[in-house]
């Protein structure tokens, strides 16, 4: 499998990328750290 480097730095960042409002009106925010640990929050977006 061939990963395209530029596509990976612009993922790999501490700040989000822009995105559309979803029509749900919730966004998924799930942090994964070095070691797996991962934790997951819903949020309300206005």
């Amino acid at each position: 499998m061939e990963v395209n480097e530029q596509a990976w730095e612009s993922l790999n960042s501490g700040t989000s990328q822009l995105f559309g409002r979803p029509a749900t009106g919730k966004i998924a925010v799930k942090v994964v750290n070095y070691p797996g640990d991962k934790v997951m929050k819903v949020f309300a977006v206005n």
